[in-house]
């Protein structure tokens, strides 16, 4: 895609996962907020090309949520972007329905969102990475606000700047590691699991581990387990086993987008109990199938006297270190305060992420947004955060508003709802500024 220097986009994404692809999405369908005049948009993507968490797209997993939750049927039932119209255009709707299930493989969800861009793909640059946010020292005159992104493509050294009333941030989750630990050819963040898996001998990896107690976790176990039939295969869980994910339909509601409204306008009390009573819906839990598949195969090894797969319950590591050729991983058990240690030929930490953080793209912008007594951002309901009267542009967030929002805001479940809102948002500025006298 080609952006012209000199002229001001009504938006522009930073990032374009599935977030910022539901955006486009909803932008496309919305319409002119005047006549003749579309809102503008242009989305920049530091990765070659689309892709959404390619290196856990492992054989037999499916998607937690509903195929219903796609990028834009809970906003528009009707949608030619939706998972169904994509399941008509490639010729398996009736196949699909003869499934019977709600939840496709992720495979197939992936390929769905890889077909979803090739519709709106013509106002994404990719290979192109966002540096910063900053305003512009000479604005154009007579011009309502603008703020100036900071664009460096890949394999360049110069960077350009791309002009914007309203900026929308997604760059996705941060992988988390523990404390003092560093990735490298065999100390591997599940975020990376299938790249840096394809390149090591599977021959070469004879004791293999996976740290964490959630779903990648048991679902990256499982995998290596059936991957390596010669190897030793160690699940380190800090909890006492993996627990069950609760998906029952009252404890799903906590997903609806009603549930945003309830926690935004709720009081300190109701939002500490969202976290309390629903965290078991997403966080460090496991499907029902997952579980009962490893601990199928734990039995299958009782029956036949052999043993592969270790569950190390109520243990944490406390330190890493190479030793030669291999990975030396220290072990407490939060049972005795036992030590062990073991030597690995590769271990998989599927310790999670943190949040979104947009300061750092900000930098000065950051000190006219507002924060709350905890040092948190403030944000409007619609995912703008709230600034200060010197800055008029929009910075729409597409993540880490669960402080203000609720679990549910960041989920896939809420995305074309979300993306829904903050289409409105812009396009309600963009009739603003239009109507504005010069």
């Amino acid at each position: 895609m080609g952006t012209r220097a000199q002229e001001i986009y009504d938006v522009v994404g930073i990032g374009f996962g599935p977030s910022n692809l539901s955006l486009a999405i909803a932008l496309e369908e919305h319409g002119s907020p005047v006549p003749g005049r579309p809102v503008t948009a242009a989305f920049f993507e530091r990765q070659p090309s689309f892709g959404w968490h390619r290196n856990m797209l492992l054989p037999d997993t499916t998607m937690q949520v509903s195929f219903l939750k796609d990028l834009a049927t809970f906003r528009n039932p009707v949608s030619r972007f939706s998972f169904v119209s994509y399941l008509h255009a490639t010729g398996r709707l009736a196949q699909f329905v003869n499934t019977q299930t709600f939840f496709p493989t992720r495979q197939e969800f992936h390929q769905y969102l890889e077909w979803a861009e090739s519709g709106v793909g013509y106002r994404v640059s990719y290979g192109s990475e966002v540096l910063g946010i900053r305003l512009p020292e000479r604005p154009a005159a007579g011009e309502p606000q603008y703020v100036q992104v900071e664009v460096r493509d890949t394999g360049g050294r110069e960077t350009r700047l791309v002009n914007a009333r309203n900026v929308a941030i997604s760059t996705g989750l941060v992988p988390r590691m523990p404390d003092g630990v560093e990735r490298d050819e065999r100390v591997w963040h599940s975020s990376e699991f299938l790249e840096r898996y394809r390149q090591v001998d599977p021959d070469e990896l004879k004791r293999v581990a996976v740290v964490g107690a959630g779903q990648s976790a048991a679902e990256i176990t499982r995998f290596l387990y059936d991957s390596l039939p010669h190897a030793q295969v160690s699940a380190i869980v800090p909890s006492y086993g993996y627990s069950l994910a609760d998906d029952t339909p009252f404890a799903n509601q906590v997903f609806d987008s009603d549930a945003v409204d309830d926690y935004y306008f709720g009081t300190d009390r109701t939002r500490e109990a969202f976290w309390r009573y629903h965290r078991n819906t997403n966080y460090s839990v496991v499907d029902d199938d997952v579980i009962r598949a490893l601990y199928q195969r734990a039995y299958d090894e009782d029956v036949r006297n052999t043993k592969r797969l270790h569950f190390l319950n109520l243990t944490r590591v406390s330190k890493v270190a190479r030793v030669g050729n291999e990975t030396r991983v220290s072990l407490e058990s939060l049972a005795d305060d036992g030590l062990r240690e073991l030597d690995l030929d590769a271990l998989v930490f599927a310790t999670g992420y943190d949040s979104m953080e947009p300061s750092g793209l900000l930098g000065d912008l950051d000190r006219h947004c507002l924060r709350d007594a905890s040092g948190r951002h403030r944000v409007e309901r619609d995912y703008r955060l709230t600034t200060t009267s010197e800055l008029t542009c929009g910075i729409y967030l597409q993540g880490g508003t669960e402080h203000t929002h609720g679990l549910t805001s960041s989920l896939l479940s809420n995305i074309a709802v979300r993306s829904g809102e903050i289409a409105d948002s812009l396009v309600q500025r963009c009739s603003e500024d239009a109507s504005a006298p010069d």
